[in-house]
């Protein structure tokens, strides 16, 4: 609802933090294609790396509150950094369009 408000305002930069956090996963695709899909700049807080992959045009992976990298969801969303910031395992494919995708899981043993 907030944001629906939000656009009436017809904003030039629209910013959200985990818009999708408590929307079910057919929501969730439903609002980033819309937001992808309007001229409204959004700059959006996601902590879902697949998602990110597959909406944002560029996205900004950040350590403990510093920037490790800037670019394309390909450019950035790179096995090795993952692993790097996150302390997991990454697959990273692209589909069709040519958009990250990003399935995760624990390191083998997992951290203690």
């Amino acid at each position: 609802m907030a944001i629906a408000r939000a656009l009436l305002q017809e904003p030039e930069v629209l910013l959200l933090d985990e818009p999708t956090n408590h929307l079910d996963i057919r929501h969730r695709f439903a609002l980033l294609a819309d937001l992808a899909s309007s001229p409204i700049t959004v700059v959006a807080a996601l902590h879902d790396l697949d998602l990110a992959g597959q909406y944002c045009d560029r996205v900004v992976l950040l350590d403990g509150g510093q920037m490790v990298a800037a670019g394309t969801p390909a450019a950035v969303l790179t096995a090795e950094r993952i692993a790097q910031v996150f302390a997991v395992a990454a697959d990273v494919t692209t589909d069709r369009s040519g958009r990250a995708r990003v399935l995760l899981r624990a390191l083998d043993p997992p951290p203690r």
